[in-house]
């Protein structure tokens, strides 16, 4: 079966088309600009990158020009649309409604909006995307993946905040974590590729890229992650704060006389690595060239990131009384040796020690740890289209 992924943004879309039988990518892309001018960027499988600027003023023409270009005589990969046999769609939110992926009917439509103020730049717009293929689309079989969904196995000790309780009762303020989809699929990727039951495993999953998670998996399932109500929490990021005092919400905005709005415009777009390192970037390539340059505030906040990466590592060691295998997966955990290395070199009283060889390959899935090492160090580079595929085909041939 053909499955067209969707992961719809405010203004974005990105999209595969993926034929489940041998889990190839037949096609891919990005709309980008949507309501403003518009862009494609389409790549068929062993074809050329392709850009098309074209009008779109909706998420419905963008959608019909993906369609109209997977169908296209000349650059197409399928005939028609009836080859596509279902449609998934990334949902970033199902708050404590969705422990697993569900297909999309009105009434679970209507659910995942009850979401929307727990989400509100990210949910709005997976529905703009949903009802946009349903009008295209009407009769192909739909299934919305939360990225929520995978953490709704965390026991309330877990997931609670300290403030009272009337508050989790009347709006369902809670920690609720982010990435699901990728740890979900990096975790269960680990025990296959170690040769294990993932049963029987405990596994850290560090999500490292400009937003970044760590997800504690204990028998395959998630017992706690970093990010929390919103992506705010946990770890400092590209541009997002991570764990703050929230007295520091109080503070600025008597100091900088701004609004709640404002400063927490700050925490999630002008602070982490890129706040840290003195708007130098939110790039860790950037930050490191810069370090080598001698800039202090770029090595710095590169040194802050890869602390608090250990902080949560140790902390989940100790919630599950062990681990038999850390994950590094996303953009830096798999590309960044360096970073691995450093925050690996912390725990060399767990056993850990790294092999410098395998280290310093990336793109693929690998061992980084050495043969006497007691636990074990992996990459796994994290395949969420994949995996909301794997999802939705699970869901649309019960």
């Amino acid at each position: 079966m053909n499955i067209l992924v969707i992961n719809c943004g405010s203004s974005s879309l990105k999209f595969q088309l993926i034929n489940t039988e041998d889990e190839s990518v037949l096609a891919k892309g990005l709309c980008e600009r949507i309501g403003i001018d518009g862009r494609l960027v389409y790549q068929p499988a062993n074809g050329e990158k392709e850009t098309i600027d074209s009008a779109m003023p909706t998420h419905k023409q963008a959608i019909q020009l993906v369609l109209d270009s997977l169908t296209d005589e000349k650059k197409g990969v399928i005939k028609s649309l009836d080859e596509v046999g279902a449609v998934g769609h990334r949902v970033v939110h199902g708050g404590e409604k969705f422990a697993a992926s569900s297909v999309i009917t009105e009434e679970m439509l209507k659910t995942v909006e009850e979401c929307n103020d727990l989400a509100p730049l990210h949910n709005p717009a997976n529905l703009i995307g949903i009802n946009a293929c349903k009008e295209l689309m009407p009769n192909t079989p739909m299934v919305g993946v939360f990225d929520t969904a995978f953490h709704q196995t965390m026991e309330d000790t877990a997931f609670l905040y300290g403030i009272p309780y009337s508050m989790y009762e009347k709006y369902k303020v809670r920690k609720y974590g982010f990435h699901g989809t990728s740890h979900s699929f990096v975790s269960k990727r680990t025990a296959e590729f170690l040769g294990k039951d993932i049963k029987d495993m405990k596994i850290i999953v560090c999500h490292l890229g400009n937003g970044a998670s760590i997800c504690a998996v204990n028998g395959g399932k998630s017992v706690d992650t970093s990010m929390g109500l919103t992506p705010l929490e946990g770890l400092v990021m590209g541009t997002r704060s991570g764990d703050i005092d929230p007295a520091v919400i109080e503070f600025l905005a008597k100091k900088e006389n701004k609004d709640i709005t404002g400063v927490m415009n700050i925490l999630n777009k002008e602070s982490g690595v890129y706040g840290l390192s003195g708007e130098v970037s939110s790039d860790f390539r950037d930050l490191e060239a810069a370090a080598k340059d001698g800039n202090e505030k770029a090595a710095r906040a590169r040194q802050v990131f890869i602390y608090r990466v250990v902080k949560y590592i140790g902390s989940y060691i100790a919630a599950m009384n062990g681990v038999d295998a850390i994950a590094f997966t996303a953009g830096l955990g798999e590309n960044d040796g360096s970073v691995r290395k450093e925050i690996c070199d912390h725990f060399g009283y767990m056993g850990i020690e790294i092999d410098a060889e395998a280290n310093s390959k990336r793109g693929e899935d690998m061992v980084i740890s050495t043969e006497n090492s007691k636990v074990k160090v992996v990459v796994i580079p994290t395949n969420e289209e994949l995996a909301i595929a794997r999802e939705t085909l699970e869901l649309v041939t019960k």
